[in-house]
């Protein structure tokens, strides 16, 4: 009889496995939204995908928007802030050309949703956020739900990481009027930037960090219209 008790149990794990994705209603959110609002515009990269299905966005909004979590827009996260669009997210993380041992840097944490996105795919992700409850927030978030790979830090993100760097990719997630020089110093050869630039006009940029003769160069690339929060703090003094 051994083998049927064991055949059982293992049949009856099973079953309740699937009986708790069944009652889940994040399961199922989630999955439409990666379908429907990013491989059906085109994001490709099977990484940044799965990095979509696996973060539970709904805990990086206020409680009274999680409803809407999976919905196709931006959603307030207070502090006159927001958590992107899905979309806009995978896109620029896709830019990004993610691998497993790269470093990030993140300038504007956020709700810290972006930054677990990068955390599932790259080995150390660094973000930095100028509003304090905000980074205190998605710190807390990020803890709970078990990325030790993203260290947040509250402050300035104009003059980067410096002591963490050099980065293989650096991602902005709010607009400065042009992207800030010491951002592009800190990109490591063959590195990517991606950053709204511009401000009643905004555009999606991605730099590029390659080696001339006499020293670096960054080549710029725009891609697409975007509509950012504006990014405050030293870069509004250049």
């Amino acid at each position: 009889m051994k083998p049927l008790i064991l055949c059982l149990a293992a049949f009856l794990v099973a079953a309740a496995a699937s009986g708790d994705d069944d009652e889940d209603p994040h399961t199922a959110a989630r999955e439409a939204m990666v379908q429907q609002q990013i491989e059906d515009r085109g994001v490709h990269d099977p990484a940044v995908l799965a990095a979509m299905r696996a973060v539970p966005r709904h805990r990086f909004v206020p409680e009274e928007h999680a409803h809407r979590s999976y919905d196709d827009h931006p959603l307030p996260i207070g502090e006159h802030q927001t958590i992107s669009q899905p979309y806009i997210v995978a896109v620029m993380t896709q830019l990004l050309r993610l691998d497993s041992d790269d470093r990030v840097l993140e300038i504007g944490t956020g709700s810290g949703y972006q930054a677990a996105v990068l955390g599932e795919i790259a080995a150390e992700v660094y973000s930095i956020e100028i509003v304090p409850s905000l980074g205190l927030r998605a710190a807390a978030v990020l803890r709970d739900l078990g990325y030790d790979n993203v260290h947040v830090r509250v402050g300035d993100g104009y003059a980067g990481w410096p002591t963490r760097a050099p980065f293989d990719a650096i991602i902005v997630t709010a607009a400065p009027p042009q992207v800030p020089q010491p951002l592009l110093d800190q990109l490591a050869p063959g590195g990517r930037l991606v950053v709204p630039e511009g401000d009643a006009i905004q555009q999606l940029v991605l730099y590029t960090r390659q080696e001339g003769p006499d020293g670096p160069v960054f080549d710029r690339k725009p891609l697409l219209g975007v509509r950012f929060v504006p990014m405050t703090g030293e870069v509004r003094r250049h």
